[in-house]
């Protein structure tokens, strides 16, 4: 059996389609009515939708991870063979696999059409796959969800399994560990705890921000617009409904239209926006610019709204609106390399703000795209020499770019080692012409602007929910919604406890003060779960010597400090935006 290097992306792949594969089996083995669909690797490990009576339950669960030991004990080769098309149909059809027959009647004509078998189980697949089952030494079976066939709410409710496998108990061991972390940081969970945000029935995608919630979000809004207003951007709003033609112009309804909403005004028909581009064009296109401009960088925190199967909503995660942190800048071809640079130092300047480390991927000309292979190639090779100058290791992603330009994706890895997708940069060349953008050049000709399309956060929402699971809602004193807890012993420290409150107010610090009649204990506590970053104790000594008794989120104990001596230490660490 050869040695699988788990770091290659493609022997992960091999890896865990191979043990979707065993899954499989061993459904078909404890349930023979179940039908099978498609079975794929993803990110982080891999899943298999069944058609069955009734959905999978948890014991459902642990009887099939019984049968997958008994399957990788018996260690069956994976044997690869290819039939013709009519063959197919009925070697699918003897088994009675109705999805199956499906995918191949919708494969292309002359495709070669492949079948992977292991002992008594065959699956139509195009592989890849390990030698054996016996490779699988590590496995669990993580939950069973609903999942429409396709993807489509018009098609049956499918039920998918998902798992993760290793080839070593200990790495499975290490990812189970990572994701009980990962359900004590889910953002929805301490959303509702700290009053921050939440979703409910009466809008589902559509979230609703809490006070405490609102203070994050305006602070990462206001630290968004000092920085782009410091690095030369003009802030702009445009409308949330425009015309249908706009979106013809824009070629969004061709490319875009199933993720959008309509509707009619005055009998004529109109768009939601998706996108905030297409106003920041109109805005450029209403005067007439000249190339001493140049760039013009046009920065907008723009509420957009895209459609979600309800399958696919998760938190603030995925959502059916949010609002992007767009920027859009317009230049000659002369100056792209300098502007990418630009914008990738400021992206860089506020992820490590925040703590966070990144990879950068560059994805290239999608299938279904505008414009000429000249200019995709001018546009992709702006990119790369951008990031080659800069020194910046980078992963090709083929054919996964903006169906206008080519794109630079920032994946985040935050403190438990998960990544997120965040920050892009798009370089486009097809909607200024779209629109007929002009500028008047040197020669007093007019000329063509080229575009990037630029966001940090990506989605302000998004980005909450990932700072919060970041941070595990123990947010950087800067950012937290409560950043002082004032606790008085007993009702006599009351006067004193509010005096204090209204001089940390006044100084712009977010102070409250806990007057219940409880315990100190049980104050001290309440302030932890809040996790809010110091709490000030005060008794009759603190009062007498005019000190505070000051307790840190993170280090816990500091002892007794004068109130001048506190109040300078948390506004250097606020101004600093020490994390």
């Amino acid at each position: 059996m050869s040695k699988i290097n788990f770091d290659l992306p493609e022997e992960k792949k091999k890896f865990w389609h191979t043990s979707s594969h065993i899954m499989a089996q061993a459904v078909k083995r404890l349930y023979p009515n179940a039908k099978l669909t498609i079975g794929p690797a993803i990110d982080n490990g891999f899943y298999y939708d069944f058609d069955v009576e009734k959905p999978f339950s948890p014991e459902d669960l642990d009887a099939i991870e019984k049968e997958m030991a008994k399957i990788i004990k018996e260690d069956y080769k994976l044997r690869r063979f290819t039939l013709s098309r009519e063959e197919a149909i009925k070697f699918m059809q003897d088994k009675n696999e109705p999805y199956k027959i499906e995918l191949i009647q919708e494969l292309p004509d002359g495709e070669e059409i492949s079948f992977y078998e292991q002992g008594d189980f065959t699956d139509l697949c195009a592989g890849p796959h390990l030698d054996s089952t016996g490779a699988v030494r590590a496995f669990k079976l993580i939950n069973a969800t609903g999942a429409y066939w396709r993807g489509s709410e018009k098609n049956k409710m499918l039920t998918r399994i998902y798992g993760v496998s290793y080839p070593n108990k200990a790495d499975l061991d290490a990812y189970l560990a990572m994701l009980e972390e990962a359900k004590k940081r889910d953002h929805r969970r301490l959303g509702r705890e700290l009053d921050l945000f939440d979703i409910y029935e009466e809008g589902p995608g559509f979230p609703f921000f809490l006070p405490k919630g609102m203070i994050i979000r305006n602070l990462l809004e206001d630290f968004w617009r000092n920085e782009h207003k410091k690095h030369g951007y003009q802030e702009i709003k445009t409308p949330i409904i425009l015309n249908e033609d706009l979106w013809h112009r824009s070629g969004h309804w061709d490319h875009y239209k199933n993720n959008m909403y309509f509707t009619k005004i005055d009998d004529i028909d109109y768009a939601v926006k998706p996108m905030n581009c297409p106003g920041a064009m109109l805005i450029f296109k209403s005067k007439m610019h000249s190339y001493r401009e140049l760039p013009i960088r046009m920065g907008e925190l723009g509420l957009v709204h895209r459609h979600e199967l309800s399958g696919a909503l998760h938190g603030l995660m995925r959502v059916r609106c949010f609002t992007q942190d767009d920027a859009h800048i317009f230049m000659t071809e002369e100056q792209i390399k300098d502007e990418i640079k630009g914008v990738i130092a400021l992206t860089e300047s506020f992820y490590k703000l925040f703590g966070f480390n990144y990879k950068i991927e560059l994805s290239t000309r999608p299938e279904d795209s505008m414009g000429t292979e000249e200019q995709w190639e001018i546009a992709t090779s702006a990119l790369k020499d951008a990031l080659d100058e800069l020194g910046i290791e980078y992963k090709i992603n083929e054919g996964d770019g903006a169906f206008y330009g080519p794109k630079i994706d920032f994946h985040l890895s935050d403190s438990i080692g998960r990544t997120w997708q965040c920050g892009t940069i798009q370089l486009d060349m097809q909607m200024p012409e779209r629109f007929d953008l002009t500028y008047i050049g040197a020669d007093n000709e007019k000329h063509r602007p080229i575009m990037i399309h630029k966001a940090i956060f990506g989605s302000i929402e998004r980005f909450i929910a990932i700072l919060t699971e970041h941070f595990a809602g123990a947010f950087p004193t800067w950012l937290a919604p409560v950043q002082v807890k004032i606790l008085p012993i007993g009702f006599n420290q009351h006067d004193f406890a509010y005096d204090l409150n209204k001089k940390l107010q006044s100084l712009g610090l977010r102070a409250e003060v806990d007057d219940r009649n409880e315990k100190i204990g049980y104050k001290i506590r309440e302030a932890q779960t809040d996790k809010v970053p110091y709490m000030l104790i005060i008794g009759d000594k603190e009062i007498e010597s005019s000190t505070v008794s000051v307790r840190s989120r993170k280090k816990g104990e500091l002892g007794a400090v004068s109130i001048d001596g506190f109040v300078k230490d948390i506004l250097e660490e606020i101004n600093s935006k020490i994390y």
